[in-house]
C-alpha cells in the first residue's frame, strides 16, 4: 500500500506539471456552470457508494469548466435499474456518468432478464479498484471455513448481482448450501442484519471490509471464508478463491467466468453515444483525479486502496471478453436458482 501511494504521488507530480503546460481544452465552455450526475447502482453505504463519492469529490476540478459532480444512489434489481437508466434514459452529452454493478457484463453474457444494456457500448471512463470480494460469516454461524458450507446451511445476504450469481453458481456446481437472501439494501444493512442474527454472512470488497469491519476483525467476530476474484489479495493468502473450489477443468473454466467481474470492480462509465471528444475529456480528467495528491491522501486517511485502470484498457478488456459457447450455455444453466 505504501509503495502504491508513493508511486501514485510521483505520477501525480508529473501529471500536475503536464497539466500546467497543456493548452485549454476545447470543451471548457461546455461544462462551465453545469452539473454532472454520478449514478450509483446501490444504496448508500458499502463499497460502490464509498468509491463513487470518493471520485466525485475530486473529479470535477480536473474537468475543464470544473462542473459539480453530484452522486445519486439508484438501487434496484441488483444493479439492473441503474444500468438500464444510464444506457437508455440518461443524457448522452457527458453530464451523466455512473458506477454500475461489476456484474453488468456478466449479466449480459448470461442473458439476465430485465437487462437491456450492452456493456460493450458503454463508454468506460476508468477503474478505481479491481474487486475481489470476501465472503465472511458471523462467528456464531456453524460455517467456520468454506468447506463447512458443503454440509451446513449458510444464510447469505446479497445486495448486488455479482454476489447473488456467485453463491447460486457455487450451490449448483460444487454443492455449497448457501441460502440466499436479497431483501437488504446495501452491505451496511446486511452487516447489521448479520450482527442481529437475521443472516449468517455477506460479502464485501476487502479494502472496504478492512475499514468498515475493523472492529469485527480485531475482535474475531467474523470468519473470512472465500475470495471471489480471479487473483488472491496479497493480505489474504490463506483465504481460498472461488476458483479453488473447482473439481474439474470444466468447473474451473466456469468459475473463472464468474470471477471476471473483479476486472471491472469499481469503475466509472458513461452512456453510449457520448461525443468522442467528451469521452476523451472525461477519461483524461479521471486519470488526473486518480493521481491527484488530494485524492491519494484521502485514500490513505480512509485506509482504502487504489488499483486503477485507464478507460481505453478497460473498454478493450470488456470488448474482448468473449466466452466459449459451451461455457456460456452451462453458465446460464447453473446461474438459475
Amino acid at each position: 500500500m505504501k509503495r502504491l501511494i508513493q508511486g501514485l504521488l510521483r505520477c501525480a507530480l508529473v501529471a500536475a506539471g503536464a497539466a500546467l503546460a497543456a493548452p485549454a481544452q476545447a470543451d471548457d465552455d461546455f461544462y462551465k456552470g453545469k452539473t454532472v450526475n454520478l449514478i450509483i447502482a446501490t444504496a448508500s453505504g458499502g463499497g460502490y457508494d464509498t468509491y463513487s463519492r470518493l471520485i466525485a469529490r475530486h473529479l470535477g476540478r480536473h474537468i475543464p469548466g470544473q462542473p459539480a459532480i453530484v452522486p445519486q444512489n439508484m438501487p434496484g434489481a441488483a444493479g439492473i435499474r441503474a444500468a438500464n437508466y444510464l444506457y437508455s434514459a440518461a443524457p448522452k452529452d457527458g453530464t451523466a456518468i455512473g458506477m454500475l454493478d461489476q456484474a453488468t457484463h456478466l449479466d449480459q453474457v448470461l442473458g439476465t432478464p430485465g437487462l437491456t444494456a450492452d456493456a460493450s457500448r458503454f463508454n468506460w471512463i476508468g477503474r478505481i479498484l479491481s474487486n475481489s470480494a470476501v465472503l465472511y460469516a458471523w462467528h456464531l454461524a456453524k460455517v467456520k471455513r468454506i468447506e463447512d458450507a458443503l454440509t451446513n446451511e449458510l444464510v447469505v445476504s446479497t445486495s448486488g448481482a455479482a454476489s447473488r450469481l456467485n453463491w447460486t453458481v457455487l450451490n449448483n456446481v460444487v454443492g455449497t448450501r448457501f441460502k440466499i437472501i436479497t431483501g437488504y439494501q446495501g452491505s451496511s444493512d446486511s452487516r447489521l442484519a448479520m450482527i442481529r442474527g437475521e443472516v449468517d454472512a455477506l460479502s464485501q470488497p476487502w479494502p472496504v471490509l478492512r475499514v468498515e469491519g475493523e472492529q469485527l476483525l480485531r475482535e474475531r467476530q467474523i470468519n473470512l471464508l472465500l475470495q471471489t476474484g480471479a487473483d488472491k489479495h496479497l493480505e489474504l493468502a490463506q483465504v481460498p478463491r472461488m476458483i479453488d473450489l473447482a473439481k474439474t477443468s470444466e468447473d474451473k473454466a466456469l468459475l473463472t467466468l464468474f470471477s471476471s467481474p473483479s476486472t471491472i470492480g469499481r469503475s466509472i462509465v458513461a452512456p453510449p453515444d457520448v461525443p468522442p471528444e467528451r469521452v476523451k475529456v472525461l477519461r483524461e480528467a479521471f486519470n488526473a483525479a486518480i493521481r491527484d495528491p488530494a485524492l491519494i491522501e484521502e485514500v490513505r486517511k480512509l485506509k482504502l486502496e487504489l488499483d486503477p485502470l485507464e478507460g481505453a484498457a478497460l473498454q478493450a478488456a470488456i470488448a474482448g471478453g468473449s466466452v466459449a459457447p459451451d461455457v456460456v450455455a452451462r453458465a446460464r444453466r447453473v446461474a438459475e436458482r
